[in-house]
């Protein structure tokens, strides 16, 4: 009979986390204790926040619910890695709407994983080849999971930094918080050298250090990392002015665009124009002006309209016209 309370206990949880209903009897013979102390043991289960739902009858079962609240998991060796690998996979790739998550996750995950599932994952990891997007941009998931704890445990963080010119440069910060674009993921820090608030784009950063050095955290001027965020980049964004008209009603462009180029002009009940402002690239905007689904004419600037028109070209010769 098992006398060791915290192991039974916790191989106890595991084999209730699995999806099914185990029978009192069947617990009773897989622990190797009576069936009294496995009521007791699912007790202590509660009170430890596990939602342990029991079922009455001749033998009756318990399966692990629901509950209101998140209870620590048990996790075998095998679910340990594979949860790794695809927190490291989403946290390497910002995945808009549970980026900020991931890496939490995977920085806790981390943090109490034995040196052998470590290894594992790390060379899973070396294995696959993850579909880049837009510039190709990637980061080493280590580099998160490190911002991630000392943001956590306002730690002062020591990293160098590859300007958008190529200037290279090591910054001593105060991390605020990790913002995701859904493209690439920004730090916004708090700069000591600079004493100002500073974001810095996470694929440029390198050797990083945690110090160890604990900070009381400043207030961020805007109060919200990611509004910081949009206004650093607007101000540092080069815009352009462009004017379009669509053979289409208005409504039926509006739909079509993203609702921060603004609302299209109503010209007739046909057609429709847009003029407005961008620091998007002209050729991203050529290309998303051409999923509008209708007739365009762009009138300007000149560069746009040239990558129009050198888009069009290339779309006829790719269908053989």
């Amino acid at each position: 009979m098992s006398t060791d309370t915290p192991a039974r206990l916790l191989q106890l949880l595991s084999l209730l986390q699995t999806p099914r209903e185990w029978p009192g009897g069947e617990l009773s013979d897989r622990l190797g204790v009576s069936r009294r102390t496995v009521r007791r043991d699912v007790d202590r289960l509660r009170e430890l926040g596990y939602p342990v739902q029991a079922t009455k009858g001749a033998d009756g079962g318990y399966r692990l619910v629901a509950g209101k609240a998140m209870p620590p998991l048990v996790l075998d060796d095998e679910e340990a890695v594979a949860i790794a690998v695809g927190l490291r996979a989403g946290a390497g790739h910002a995945v808009e709407g549970v980026d900020e998550a991931s890496v939490r996750a995977l920085a806790k995950l981390e943090q109490v994983l034995p040196s052998r599932l470590r290894h594992r994952v790390a060379t899973l990891q070396a294995a696959t080849t993850p579909l880049t997007t837009g510039d190709g941009a990637s980061i080493a998931p280590e580099t998160l999971t490190v911002m991630a704890s000392t943001i956590a445990g306002r730690e002062r963080l020591r990293f160098a930094y590859r300007a958008g010119d190529g200037t290279e440069s090591r910054r001593r910060t105060e991390p605020y918080r990790l913002v995701s674009t859904g493209r690439r993921w920004y730090l916004v820090a708090y700069d000591l050298d600079r004493e100002d608030w500073r974001t810095f784009r996470v694929d440029r950063v390198s050797d990083l250090f945690a110090t160890g050095s604990r900070f009381a955290p400043r207030e961020l001027p805007t109060g919200d990392a990611a509004e910081y965020l949009r206004q650093s980049m607007y101000r540092r964004q080069e815009t352009y002015e462009f004017d379009v008209t669509f053979a289409a009603p208005a409504e039926f462009v509006a739909a079509r665009l993203p609702g921060w180029l603004g609302a299209p002009e109503p010209i007739d009940d046909q057609r429709c124009r847009l003029r407005a402002s961008a620091g998007d690239s002209v050729e991203w905007m050529a290309v998303r002006l051409a999923m509008v689904d209708c007739e365009f004419t762009v009138h300007e600037p000149g560069q746009l309209v040239d990558c129009v028109r050198d888009l069009g070209g290339r779309l006829s010769r790719a269908a053989g016209r």
